[in-house]
């Protein structure tokens, strides 16, 4: 009796060609379809590990850690020199899903670079920024501008520390004035100082001080100071003769003009004593009321017209 055999299924091609495409571990230089090209670890065909990115488009290298796709951990971004012939180093740091996060340098020219903290591909946290003038700025960061409190030192050796909002200066804050011997201490609202208090600092070690010192407040270098009148008693040098004057109480008095005769009115019997007591000037007559009716008219001690 003849014995038949089932015949086993072969596997598809595509399956193992698929399965041997599966990229995990250590592979060479995997070419995508724009041009760019990787070589380094992977994982469920994602980069992760170390590893090397090549764009074509713009010629940028990055070289560093790779998790799932991303950039993430420590790596070196470069971009070609045409001149140097060599690629140039942007960004030397820590990465996290793809963008700068943690500490770095980031090199904006060949004497402009920042150093410091970093969080999704913009400056903030404490950082210290080089400028191509020589300027220095140490202090705190926020959205990519100095936000915080801060120094600014310039070249000349001046400098500020104080806050700053949006990159200006903002709040309070002290101008080193190294060059003049001077110090400033005030308020600033966008780079502009509105108040505050210029002293002498240093003068001596100035290489450039002013010609004349701050005089102190009270020396003898300064004009009279202004004191506060006492308002409680005007002074009797500037009272005219025939004028009239105020209380000896201190209490407000009104000057009435009844029939063209001036009366003083007070709410107090030592007002009205002392109105008693004082006589008009020698040759004083009273003249013709202006009005048909007596009315009188009353304003505060002040004026020094009638109506």
């Amino acid at each position: 009796m003849p014995i038949s055999k089932c015949l086993q299924k072969s596997e598809p091609l595509w399956k193992r060609w698929d399965r041997k495409a599966q990229k995990n571990g250590l592979r060479h230089q995997v070419y995508a379809v724009s041009g760019d090209c990787y070589v380094g670890e992977w994982k469920d065909n994602l980069k992760h590990g170390k590893g090397t990115q090549i764009w074509k488009k713009k010629g940028a290298i990055y070289e560093g850690d790779w998790k799932f796709g991303k950039r993430d951990g420590y790596g070196t971004l470069s971009f070609p020199d045409q001149e140097m012939g060599k690629p140039r180093k942007v960004y030397s740091g820590w990465w996290k899903d793809d963008k700068k996060s943690g500490y770095g340098i980031q090199f904006f020219g060949p004497k402009e670079y920042y150093e410091g903290e970093w969080c999704g591909n913009l400056r903030s946290g404490w950082g210290r920024m080089y400028y191509s003038n020589s300027d220095i700025y140490e202090g705190q960061w926020l959205n990519d501008k100095p936000h915080g409190e801060g120094m600014l030192r310039q070249k000349n050796g001046n400098r500020y520390e104080g806050y700053w909002q949006r990159g200006m200066k903002n709040g309070s804050g002290r101008f080193f004035h190294l060059d003049h011997g001077q110090l400033f201490e005030g308020f600033w609202v966008d780079n502009v100082a509105k108040c505050g208090t210029m002293i002498d600092f240093g003068r001596d070690e100035a290489p450039e001080p002013t010609q004349f010192p701050i005089p102190k407040v009270g020396s003898t270098q300064q004009g009279p100071v202004a004191t506060p009148r006492d308002r409680t008693r005007p002074p009797r040098s500037h009272i005219q003769p025939g004028q009239a004057q105020p209380s000896l109480a201190g209490e407000q008095t009104r000057f009435c003009f009844q029939a063209g005769i001036p009366v003083e009115t007070g709410s107090s019997p030592q007002g009205r004593q002392h109105l008693q007591s004082r006589q008009h000037p020698k040759g004083w007559q009273p003249g013709p009321s202006m009005l048909l009716s007596p009315t009188p008219y009353c304003f505060p001690p002040d004026q020094n017209s009638r109506p």
